[in-house]
């Protein structure tokens, strides 16, 4: 996906700022060292040529851009992005649907266990 492709549609986006014009440019390469560590993970060489990590870098954000787009379609109607709108897009692919509701969850504990953190700093530094 080229950089003219990437924001082509000319519906408004729900919370696009009101100067967008839809050609918003991402800066390629900028996922590099993730993408090569995941690439690595999953199997590939440990550097990887640069053209492939570009490719898959130019496909991962279509891909991400594409649910982005879908996902604000199914959330004009309320108004507002949520993380369900995203899981009602992957509901059928049960691997990444159980895979994100385990990330959602655990995100939600690990803000549980900051908030009880904080609160029992609050406590220490009030004693003192």
């Amino acid at each position: 996906m080229n950089s003219s492709e990437a924001g082509s549609s000319s519906k408004a986006r729900v919370g696009a700022p009101q100067h967008y014009d839809g050609s918003l440019k991402r800066k390629r390469g900028m996922f590099q060292k993730d993408l090569q560590h995941m690439m690595y993970g999953f199997g590939d060489d440990p550097n990887p040529l640069q053209e492939t990590m570009l490719l898959v870098e130019d496909i991962v954000a279509e891909y991400v851009t594409d649910m982005v787009h879908k996902a604000e379609d199914i959330a004009t109607k309320r108004g507002r992005l949520l993380a369900e709108d995203f899981l009602f897009l992957i509901r059928k692919d049960l691997p990444k649907l159980s895979r994100c509701t385990e990330l959602l969850s655990m995100n939600e504990e690990l803000k549980q266990a900051r908030k009880a953190f904080e609160i029992e700093e609050e406590k220490l530094a009030s004693l003192e």
